[in-house]
């Protein structure tokens, strides 16, 4: 006999948003922040009242300097997963997380400047990349499948009249 079982579906408590950051050298490659032991994406929680497109472009802005005028989001791609996380501003209570991330591309050189890392680094796109598995490596192979499907990401799309065309 063949019984179903009620699925348990937890809702997040936390939610984060952010992006992975693209720019077009020689090659193409993706920005990535320094903290003291890992790679991380430029991100963070999200304000009361703010969409999650809102927050990530704020914490893009406050952890690199770059503005939403430096920056086009693709408007075909969003990635969300959910891991667990503890603080210890929570008594280290385990709770759901939701990361959103936006794919963008720096659409002029500028500099960076990190306010809240050590620093920063643009790595070469050269899938598969194994940098961290929890959140950046999922995220990596995602946009490697999504780039499958359009070899000249981002071809001229991005470009409307020599302005940026923000579809937020």
């Amino acid at each position: 006999m063949f019984s179903l079982a009620p699925v348990l579906v937890m809702e997040p408590e936390l939610f984060s948003s952010g992006f992975l950051l693209f720019r077009k050298q020689n090659l193409l490659q993706f920005l990535l922040m320094k903290h003291r032991s890992r790679w991380d994406l430029p991100k963070g929680h999200l304000d009361p009242g703010e969409t999650k497109e809102q927050a990530a472009l704020r914490e893009l802005s406050e952890e690199t300097g770059l503005s939403e005028s430096d920056t086009w989001i693709d408007p075909d791609f969003l990635y969300e997963s959910q891991y667990w996380v503890s603080y210890k501003r929570n008594g280290n209570r385990k709770q759901l997380k939701q990361l959103t991330i936006y794919l963008g591309l720096l659409t002029q050189d500028r500099l960076i400047v990190p306010t809240e890392h050590l620093g920063f680094a643009w790595f070469d796109w050269s899938p598969p990349h194994q940098i961290q598995f929890e959140t950046i490596d999922p995220l990596l192979m995602k946009i490697s499948q999504y780039f499958e499907q359009l070899p000249d990401w981002p071809g001229d799309s991005w470009k409307v009249s020599g302005s940026i065309k923000n579809t937020g």
